[in-house]
């Protein structure tokens, strides 16, 4: 790159860092006011907008120290007799070169627009497909992995509701994870899971395909959906076991019907009513807000041609094969060979290599 080429660039993308930083700085001022709190979801937002362009300001004023010592670096070639502190001068302007290069990319990736929701909690929804038992017991496991992996994240799982297997693992599962940053990477979990192996209910000992789907969702937020009472039926009723027997007496479990959607949760998990009115509510509230978001997923898919994390449900995105040990991620052809591993929950290393692989691919587009 021709070196006028590359000061323009260089120029550019310090303007850009600069106009940043000082929005930054601004929207610090404005938290700040007495009266931020009167507008809760304005307060909110410069909240998160303060705490998603911190790294970008850090990043900006280390890059801008690079920029800084390697004009003081080249100031020294040019003017320096001395061959002894010439040659140390020479040395570092390589170095500190290598470093402004790497530190334009990571920039780069950290002014990609971000998902809005990449920060919110996730609503996990794991339902057995193809294979019968087989599936509902891959379903069970499916949950364990997230289970282990989540533990590892220092995550929070809270099941919201569940329809167990007749012979183990669930027909389906509905919880939700709480932490840091967490739809930001479980969203790459969405999609069909199949896997290859012996099932425990097959005597001749043949390989059987069986599968599951997975759905994640940011969870949403009281301020995310406008939620009226007046649109909402509620409906009681005791709740009930296998077989349809009652499980207690009181009229613990909750049905909320959506009337200008349709939409209908039922929620009987916990003993208490005001804690699966509180479950219900958050599902309801979520179901919504997917209708929106599945707007924005539709937006930005016909603006790529592969898409890593996609709204498709129906992809088969990944293949655990039991009598190779081995794991198979389709959307970016990633195949390993620790199975077991990845089923106690090592599964971040493939997500990141996931959004390395759509990073790349969005400054390609970009």
């Amino acid at each position: 790159m021709q070196p006028q080429i590359q000061g323009e660039r260089m120029n550019d993308l310090l303007e850009k860092l600069e106009e940043i930083n000082k929005r930054w700085i601004q929207i610090g001022e404005d938290v700040a006011q007495p009266d931020a709190m009167s507008d809760m979801k304005r307060y909110i937002k410069l909240n998160k907008d303060y705490k998603d362009l911190q790294p970008v300001v850090e990043a900006y004023k280390k890059y801008k120290n690079v920029i800084g010592n390697i004009a003081n670096a080249k100031e020294v070639l040019q003017n320096e007799k001395d061959e002894e502190f010439r040659s140390l001068a020479k040395e570092e302007l390589d170095q500190l070169t290598d470093e402004q290069v790497k530190m334009e990319e990571e920039i780069r990736i950290l002014l990609l627009p971000k998902d809005p929701e990449d920060d919110k909690n996730a609503q996990v929804e794991i339902r057995a497909g193809t294979g019968g038992d087989e599936a509902s017991i891959f379903a069970g496991d499916l949950f364990r992995m997230y289970q282990h992996f989540c533990d590892k994240k220092g995550w929070k799982i809270d099941v919201i509701s569940m329809t167990e297997g007749t012979v183990g693992g669930y027909k389906e599962i509905v919880f939700t994870i709480s932490g840091e940053g967490v739809y930001g990477m479980m969203k790459y979990e969405s999609g069909v899971h199949r896997v290859q192996r012996v099932p425990q209910t097959e005597a001749q000992g043949r390989v059987h395909t069986s599968a599951a789907s997975v759905v994640v969702l940011p969870e949403a937020g009281e301020f995310d959906v406008e939620l009226k009472m007046s649109d909402i039926r509620k409906d009681t009723y005791c709740s009930s076991g296998p077989g349809g027997q009652s499980v207690n007496t009181t009229y613990s479990a909750v049905r909320l019907t959506h009337i200008p959607t349709g939409i209908v949760v039922a929620i009987q998990d916990e003993k208490s009513q005001l804690k699966n009115l509180d479950k219900a509510m958050s599902v309801l509230r979520t179901r919504l807000y997917e209708r929106e978001y599945k707007k924005y997923l539709d937006e930005i898919s016909s603006k790529r041609k592969t898409m890593v994390s996609t709204g498709d449900r129906s992809a088969k995105i990944r293949t655990y094969n039991y009598p190779q040990n081995r794991v198979t991620d389709h959307r970016i052809n990633l195949t390993m060979y620790n199975l077991i591993g990845f089923m106690n929950g090592d599964i971040e290393e493939t997500i990141e290599a996931l959004q390395v692989a759509e990073n790349a691919e969005r400054l390609k587009n970009s």
